[in-house]
């Protein structure tokens, strides 16, 4: 049993994208608690972004971790690159990915590089608009990527 679980977590490479610590007022006090977003690939084309909540740290980004392995995406990549150029609005978030040619590496900033990084794209540009929200734009990211067709040669 514990051999599967080792080779399951050798596949997927986790990254942890933010922690929040969540405060609110209740009768007695303070209640607080943590808040984590963590993407999760196997670098070959298969990706997901958990979120999960719990009352210490790697209790949450467990949470986030199991949620992210049981919604992942296939994205069709295509010489370790992406398909073809897309841009996506995820409520505040608008998020614009380009494909790049071999060895130009990874230009875009905030979560959307560890996201294309778990992934398995290599070479992209691409660039985040309208909002900082992390959570917003790895949504954004996200969709961006389950909206990409194969390219057909």
């Amino acid at each position: 049993m514990e051999k599967n679980q080792s080779n399951e977590e050798k596949k997927f490479e986790e990254k942890v994208l933010m922690v929040r610590r969540v405060s609110k007022k209740i009768p007695g006090g303070n209640y607080i608690s943590f808040s984590a977003l963590v993407v999760v690939g196997d670098r070959k084309g298969q990706v997901g972004i958990g979120l999960g909540r719990g009352l210490e740290v790697p209790p949450a980004i467990q949470k986030a971790i199991n949620y992210a392995k049981k919604h992942l995406i296939k994205v069709p990549l295509f010489k370790k690159t992406l398909p073809h150029k897309i841009k996506v609005k995820y409520k505040a978030a608008k998020v614009l990915l380009k494909p790049a040619p071999e060895g130009t590496g990874l230009k875009v900033g905030g979560v959307a590089r560890l996201i294309l990084e778990v992934c398995g794209v290599e070479n992209a540009s691409g660039k985040i608009l309208g909002s900082r929200n992390k959570i917003a734009n790895a949504y954004a990211v996200l969709k961006a990527l389950k909206n990409l067709k194969s390219k057909n040669l």
